[in-house]
C-alpha cells in the first residue's frame, strides 16, 4: 500500500500538470484566432489564382514558361510540412504516416524520390529512414510571413528550372476547424490543367485564346512564379492553423485526463487515509482492553 505522503506528492504533480496544459490550451487558442484569420483571408486569393493559372496553362505554350513544362523523368520530389514542436496529438504523425506511404508508392512505380522538409519533427522522423533529404527548414511557423515563401518557393522553383525533379508534391495539414485537420497530398510542378483543380471540363474549354499585354512570356514570367509562392504562403498558413487547432484539442484532453485522474487519485488517497485512522483507533482500543 502506497504511503499518504506519496499520494499527496503524486496529486499536486497532477495539479501542476493540469496547470501546465491548461495554459497551453489557452495560448494555442488564441494562437489558432490569428492564424485561422490569416488563413480565411488568404484562401480565396490563393485559390482563385490557381484556378486563373490552371485554365491558363490550357491555352499558352507550355513550353513558353520552364515552369509549365511536362517532363518525362522520373524524378520526384516530396515536400513534407511538420510543426518544429510536439504536444499536438496526431498532428505530426498523420502526416509522416502519409507521407511515408506516398514515398513507398512513388518507389512502386519505379520513381526516385527526394525530400525536402518543414519543421523539426518531419527532420527528425525521416533522418531515421532511408529516403534521402535534400532541404530542411526549421523554425519557420515561429514567426511565418510571407518571406518564408519566398525562400521556400525560390528554391523549389530555383531546382525544377535546373532539373533536379520533375515533379513536386507537398503533403500537409489542411484546417478544417479547431478540432478536425485533414492530410493533403497535392501536387505543385507542374501545373495542371484546369479540370485537375476542380473546374468542370466545359468551364475550362470554354472560350478561346486570350490577348496578352505586353506578351505572353512577360505575363508567364510574372504570373507563375508569383502563383507557387502565394500557394506556398497558403499551404504554410494551413499548415499552422491546423497545428494550433491540433494543440489546443490536445491539451484540452489532457486538462481533462489531469482532472480525472486527480479525482481518482484523491479518492484512493481519502480511502486510504480512513483505513489508517481505523487501524490507530482499533490499536488503542485493543490497547485499552488489554489494560483492563
Amino acid at each position: 500500500m502506497p504511503s499518504l505522503q506519496s499520494l499527496r506528492r503524486k496529486i499536486a504533480a497532477f495539479k501542476n500538470t493540469q496547470k501546465i496544459t491548461k495554459a497551453m490550451k489557452m495560448v494555442a487558442a488564441a494562437k489558432l484566432k490569428r492564424s485561422q484569420d490569416r488563413i480565411l483571408a488568404a484562401r480565396p486569393y490563393a485559390h482563385k489564382m490557381r484556378g486563373v493559372l490552371g485554365n491558363l496553362s490550357q491555352r499558352v505554350n507550355r513550353a513558353a514558361h520552364p515552369l509549365l513544362q511536362k517532363r518525362e523523368g522520373r524524378k520526384v520530389e516530396v515536400l513534407v510540412i511538420t510543426s518544429d514542436r510536439g504536444l499536438c496529438g496526431a498532428f505530426n504523425g498523420n502526416i509522416v504516416r502519409k507521407s511515408a506511404e506516398f514515398l513507398r508508392q512513388c518507389e512502386a512505380r519505379g520513381l526516385h524520390v527526394n525530400l525536402s522538409i518543414v519543421g523539426r519533427k518531419g527532420r527528425d522522423y525521416f533522418r531515421r529512414r532511408a529516403w534521402p533529404i535534400r532541404q530542411e527548414w526549421t523554425g519557420v511557423f515561429d514567426k511565418l510571413s510571407f518571406e518564408h515563401a519566398l525562400d521556400i518557393g525560390g528554391d523549389l522553383t530555383d531546382n525544377f528550372i535546373k532539373g533536379t525533379f520533375d515533379e513536386l508534391y507537398v503533403v500537409y495539414n489542411e484546417f478544417k476547424s479547431a478540432i478536425q485537420q485533414r492530410v493533403i497530398v497535392e501536387k505543385l510542378f507542374p501545373i495542371d490543367p484546369a479540370v485537375e483543380f476542380g473546374m468542370p471540363q466545359t468551364e475550362s474549354a470554354v472560350g478561346g485564346s486570350y490577348l496578352y499585354e505586353p506578351d505572353e512570356g512577360d505575363l508567364l514570367n510574372a504570373l507563375v512564379p508569383k502563383h507557387f509562392q502565394v500557394q506556398t504562403y497558403r499551404i504554410l498558413l494551413e499548415s499552422a492553423a491546423a497545428e494550433h487547432g491540433a494543440r489546443m484539442a490536445a491539451m484540452d484532453g489532457a486538462t481533462r485526463n489531469a482532472g480525472q485522474l486527480i479525482k481518482k487519485v484523491t479518492l484512493y488517497y481519502n480511502k486510504t487515509r480512513q483505513a489508517a485512522i481505523t487501524k490507530e483507533l482499533m490499536d488503542i482500543v485493543g490497547g485499552a482492553e488489554a489494560l483492563k
